[in-house]
């Protein structure tokens, strides 16, 4: 008998309805202790998938109109019964709520309860509770497409198909082994070598394109750098669509960093306005361009911005040789004024080089086009199965090494017992991928970073 758990499945902040979940086996008499219906009739006796609007009551005293939608076991998100009472969305009327509900007979939820529940009852396996997380904070429309798609079994049903070749081909060289006077028809070495070719093949794809797949689900770390007055605080200001950033006419505005999350197009950048690079005799100042040097070192993505209107100086050099081997794009601005510069330096450096009013805000779809074409997202179908954190990375590459060796080892005459060892080893590392066979400390980790209401 599961105890049945409850929490407020919505934010922490006034809203026009807040939802308290209630899961387990007691979970509709829980809910019919604090809930009447307005027609009287008991929450016990209704199908799954019904609601009722209602009243909820503390101490016998009801304290607010509600609707109660009761879901009942297998058929629900965490597979048990399951209540969700609707209240009006005052922080004081949801909590009041709950504490009528944890008063009688249920417990709090912890971090990520309900989830797990439902990985636990076999609703969901580990990469998909994964993808109501990834759903949960993602920030922009392509990291809310891959992860709903995860969420929906794209990389468990990639990763399945996987399994499913390799454990037959582990069942077949086992069976030869282990039976080796009955008539069982050998794996033939191309086969074997055929199958797996074809499961290196497929992790591969996964591992090739993980690093692009972090760039839509956890967005990008930008800086901003260019020299002194060459608009990158006017250039934040319009891709964050408010005046984040101090904007002057005079040098060394931007003294520090300057921080902000935006969307450019479907992807998010996190991005930081740094100080102008220039040789400076002030300390304050000199403190910030030492930040921005830094932050240009270790940034995922530059955008170095350049000054149309003037000729190229030492800086703007010492920028474009800064940039070296690292994932940029020029941005020339103040293309609303005429044209000082001689770019061909600019021009011959970069590889994307997207000219921009930042003060006339044009220029702002050519960047986001410049963007996805440097970091690889114009390249990644968000539809497409993808890795969405370290834990499956790490078990995809380790299952890809198990399979790599198991190659050679066919192409080295390696018996057949000792290729099924590598085979195993592979099997295991995506049965831990998927959750199947996975240690209690590994789903206590990935669970405990969910928020208590989901």
């Amino acid at each position: 008998m599961s105890k049945s758990i409850a929490a407020i499945a919505t934010g922490n902040a006034a809203a026009g309805i807040g939802v308290i979940r209630i899961s387990g086996d007691d979970a509709i008499e829980i809910a019919q202790r604090v809930f009447t219906a307005i027609d009287g009739t008991p929450l016990s006796s209704l199908a799954g998938y019904t609601a009722r609007y209602g009243s909820v009551y503390s101490n016998g005293e009801a304290f607010d109109n509600a609707v109660a939608l009761v879901f009942r076991a297998p058929k629900s998100y965490t597979g048990e019964n399951v209540v969700e009472i609707s209240v009006h969305g005052g922080l004081f009327i949801v909590e009041k709520t709950l504490k009528a509900v944890l008063d009688a007979g249920a417990l709090p939820a912890g971090a990520g309860e309900f989830t797990r529940r439902a990985f636990l009852n076999g609703k969901l396996d580990l990469t998909q509770a994964e993808g109501v997380a990834e759903l949960i904070s993602a920030q922009g429309q392509e990291a809310a497409r891959a992860s709903y798609n995860m969420l929906q079994g794209s990389l468990s049903n990639k990763i399945s198909a996987v399994l499913s070749s390799l454990v037959e081909c582990s069942a077949s060289m086992a069976a030869w082994v282990d039976y080796p006077d009955e008539e069982i028809p050998e794996l033939t070495e191309d086969a074997l070598a055929e199958t797996l070719t074809n499961a290196k093949n497929e992790l591969k794809s996964l591992l090739d394109n993980y690093d692009n797949g972090q760039v839509i689900l956890q967005g990008i770390d930008t800086a901003i750098v260019g020299r002194a007055n060459a608009g990158k605080s006017t250039l934040m200001n319009m891709l964050s669509g408010r005046e984040k950033s101090i904007v002057t006419h005079i040098e060394g505005t931007t003294r520090d960093i300057v921080e902000d999350t935006v969307r450019l197009g479907g992807i998010v950048l996190h991005l930081a306005d740094t100080a102008g690079l220039r040789k400076s005799d002030d300390v304050v100042e000199s403190i910030g361009i030492k930040k921005a040097i830094e932050r240009l070192e270790s940034a995922q993505l530059i955008l170095a911005v350049f000054d149309s209107s003037l000729p190229l100086s030492d800086d703007d050099k010492m920028l474009i040789d800064s940039c070296k081997g690292k994932r940029c794009v020029a941005v020339i601005n103040k293309t609303d004024l005429e044209q000082r510069a001689d770019l061909s330096l600019v021009e011959n450096s970069f590889n994307e080089v997207v000219f921009i009013s930042a003060k006339n805000h044009d220029g702002a779809d050519s960047l986001e086009q410049a963007v996805k074409r440097t970091v690889g997202a114009s390249e990644l179908n968000a539809s497409q199965p993808m890795l969405a954190n370290e834990r499956q990375r790490r078990c995809v590459a380790n299952a890809y090494n198990h399979i790599v060796q198991a190659l050679d080892g066919t192409q080295l005459g390696v018996t057949y017992d000792a290729i099924n060892v590598m085979v195993d080893s592979a099997l295991d590392e995506l049965l831990s991928l998927t959750g199947k066979r996975v240690s209690d400390e590994v789903v206590n980790n990935i669970f405990s970073r969910f928020c208590v209401g989901k």
